[in-house]
C-alpha cells in the first residue's frame, strides 16, 4: 500500500506525480493524506478553536479532491482520502502504521532557513524517524530516495511513457 502525503499548493503537484507513477508500477492501492498541522496553535499558546479547526479540516478536504481528481483522470482509483488533525509526523506514522504501508511518497519541502522549510539535516531526520516508526520506504519526488533505514531507488524511464524502475540502494 502507497501513502501520499500532501499539503496542496503547486509544491504538491511533484508528490502527486511521484505516487501515481508508483502506484502504476507496483499495483498497490494508493491513499492520500493531508495533516492539518495544529501545532503552531499550542506554540502560541492557544487552545484549537473549533471553527478554526473545521475551516483548516476543509482545506485539506480540498486538497485532497483535487488530488483524487488527477488520479481518476490520469486512470488510478484511490483507495482513501483522510485529513487528519494533529501532529504531522505523528499522524503520517500513524496512517502509515494502521494501513501497514510499504511505500510513503513526501514533498520534498523547501530546504533552507527559516521556521516552514527543513535543513537536508532534519530533512533526512525526519524521513528516519518515519521510517523507523512505520516500517516503510520513503521516496520523495523525481525518484529521490532520502535513505534511512532502507528504500529504494526509483529511476524514470526515458520520460515517454512515465514508467519507473524499483530497485535495491547499493
Amino acid at each position: 500500500m502507497i501513502v501520499c502525503a500532501i499539503r496542496g499548493g503547486p509544491d504538491s503537484q511533484a508528490t502527486i506525480a511521484q505516487a501515481l507513477a508508483l502506484t502504476r508500477q507496483t499495483d498497490l492501492p494508493l491513499h492520500f493524506l493531508c495533516v492539518v498541522n495544529v501545532d503552531f496553535l499550542s506554540s502560541i499558546g492557544r487552545d484549537p478553536d473549533p471553527a478554526l479547526l473545521e475551516r483548516m479540516r476543509q482545506m485539506g478536504e480540498s486538497v485532497l479532491s483535487a488530488a483524487q481528481a488527477l488520479a481518476n483522470a490520469k486512470g488510478i482509483e484511490v483507495a482513501e482520502a483522510v485529513v487528519r488533525c494533529g501532529n504531522v509526523e505523528d499522524e503520517i506514522a500513524g496512517l502509515c502504521r494502521e494501513r501497514s504501508a510499504d511505500y510513503l511518497v513526501l514533498g520534498q519541502p523547501q530546504v533552507g532557513a527559516g521556521e516552514d522549510v527543513f535543513t537536508e539535516a532534519s530533512l533526512r531526520q525526519f524521513i528516519e524517524r518515519l521510517e523507523a516508526r512505520a516500517g516503510v520506504q520513503v521516496v520523495l519526488p523525481d525518484g529521490d530516495l532520502k535513505q534511512g533505514n532502507g528504500g529504494v531507488c526509483l529511476e524514470q524511464d526515458d520520460g515517454k511513457n512515465g514508467h519507473i524502475s524499483l530497485s535495491q540502494p547499493a
